[in-house]
């Protein structure tokens, strides 16, 4: 089991350090971040008909994808390894970055109940089913700002002819900005410097939530700009530490009615105080993404869900009105 000094990066000490929880996790960062998955997690992952995933392109940009089977497309082995029954569409920037050897980001969740799980590692082998994983790094998380939605597989989800690719520009499209402006729910994918030096300068991909619109929109005539709030978490700063040491992050929006996917990757920064912080009800600071491109995929993921219901920690949450 690592020692505390190299469950977390650089990044990520400077932001506990800045939050005063430096001295805790340092402690309790190696009992909860483990180098290998507990029978729990690994039986966690079996029971998904879904997996997010967070990779790198040639130029370093972090993207954050979807995978999708039946449960049981998702298995462990053993404790250090979980192999993936699936492989990305060729319209998913995975297809381009997945190759032996690449530092991955994975994010097990399960929305209904709002468990979720992250495994950090490095692909280790390919078959023409989908690919297997190293374990880096196993830890779970807690349900905060999950909204809770019940799957079901669409059998007539790709009868109209399978997925749709329009690719985005840095000003989104209308029917891109719409998605984000009534979006609960994205995916963020993020990366250490020095991604693949050890097991804690990964690839990472998380979670976030919260009221509808909690992410603002400001498109202007040259690109567009992406801003949200960070609320209180596990105080790990996982996703924060690594844009903080290398400012990039990949989005990912899902319209759980339609199963269009919107992926992004941009520029991102950590605003940390000032007027619009104060402003944002439980924001203890807010992220800003400029995007760069990205991918409208409409039919993208043959699950649906049902209507959220919203997580209480919304109650202490504000809006951008």
């Amino acid at each position: 089991m690592s020692s505390g000094d190299s469950t977390f990066h650089a990044g990520e000490k400077a932001l506990q350090e800045r939050a005063g929880v430096r001295g805790r996790l340092a402690q309790a960062g190696p009992k909860v971040i483990r180098d290998y998955m507990p029978d729990q997690h690994r039986l966690f992952f079996a029971e998904l008909p879904l997996l997010f995933v967070g990779s790198l392109d040639a130029q370093g940009r972090p993207w954050a994808s979807v995978l999708t089977g039946m449960p049981g497309f998702i298995a462990s082995p053993d404790p250090h390894t979980l192999t993936v029954h699936a492989r990305p569409a060729a319209s998913d920037p995975f297809a381009q970055n997945l190759e032996v050897g690449i530092p991955i980001g994975l994010l097990g969740i399960q929305l209904e109940t709002r468990r979720r799980n992250r495994m950090n590692g490095t692909v280790t082998a390919l078959r023409p089913d989908g690919f297997t994983v190293k374990v880096g790094q196993s830890f779970g998380n807690c349900p905060q700002y999950i909204q809770s939605r019940v799957p079901w597989f669409d059998s007539t989800a790709y009868e109209a002819g399978g997925p749709a690719v329009r690719e985005e520009t840095a000003r989104l499209s209308d029917m891109a900005a719409d998605l984000v402006a009534r979006s609960d729910t994205f995916f963020i994918a993020s990366a250490a410097p020095d991604t693949g030096s050890d097991a804690a300068h990964g690839v990472d991909i998380s979670h976030r939530g919260g009221r509808p619109g909690f992410v603002r929109i400001e498109r202007s005539a040259s690109g567009t700009v992406l801003s949200f709030p960070d609320f209180r978490g596990n105080f790990y700063f996982n996703t924060l530490g690594n844009i903080a040491a290398n400012p990039r992050a990949g989005l990912l929006f899902v319209d759980f009615d339609s199963g269009d996917l919107l992926s992004l990757t941009g520029k991102a920064q950590v605003i940390w105080d000032g007027p619009e912080v104060a402003a944002f009800a439980g924001a203890e600071r807010l992220v800003r993404v400029e995007v760069e491109r990205g991918f409208y995929i409409r039919n993208a993921v043959p699950l649906r869900w049902s209507e959220p219901e919203y997580a209480p920690q919304l109650a202490r949450t504000g809006t951008w009105g």
